[in-house]
């Protein structure tokens, strides 16, 4: 036995090919939306507004055509959504210090506890040179990345909280 859904095909419900269309009533007006969920998510990924019928009153019916276009804009929402948090949470700039090129990484690690951020830099050959742990909220720029970098990858005054972790090389 598999533990995926059954495919639906109704008027106000469809589900296939990972997702599920509803089509609800819009709390905000007289109108009607439907929500796009992905299988397994708690949540819907998408809610948008949806086409009246011809009687004005009922909402028009999900087809075949308008689900795989409801799929495909759900899929990229979802997609673009996760590059977004993607770029948010792991940032880089290459710098130049010296005569070498460092590039200075900053990954955020999310914890619903104690979030936080690594601070590395990494030379052109992509070894690693050294690695500091730092609020989540650093910002990452081009002055505070050659900062680092031109003061030795250790910790500076204006980063209260920052820890070496460990430099190597």
């Amino acid at each position: 036995m598999t533990d995926l859904p059954d495919k639906i095909q109704e008027p106000r419900l469809w589900r296939s090919d990972g997702w599920t269309a509803q089509v609800i009533k819009n709390e905000d007006d007289d109108g009607w939306a439907v929500a796009m969920t992905k299988d397994g998510e708690p949540e819907p990924a998408l809610v948008g507004p949806w086409t009246m019928g011809r009687d004005k009153k009922n909402p028009k019916p999900l087809d075949g055509s308008a689900f795989s276009t409801l799929v495909k804009t759900a899929t990229e929402f979802v997609r673009r959504s996760e590059q977004q948090l993607h770029a948010s949470l792991h940032q880089s700039i290459t710098v130049t210090a010296g005569s070498a090129r460092v590039t200075v990484l900053l990954d955020i690690v999310p914890d619903e506890d104690n979030p936080y951020a690594v601070l590395s830099a990494q030379d052109d050959g992509g070894e690693t040179l050294a690695s500091v742990r730092v609020a989540a909220s650093f910002k990452l720029n081009r002055s505070s990345a050659v900062a680092w970098v031109e003061g030795g990858f250790g910790r500076v005054g204006a980063w209260s909280g920052a820890v070496v972790q460990k430099a190597v090389k």
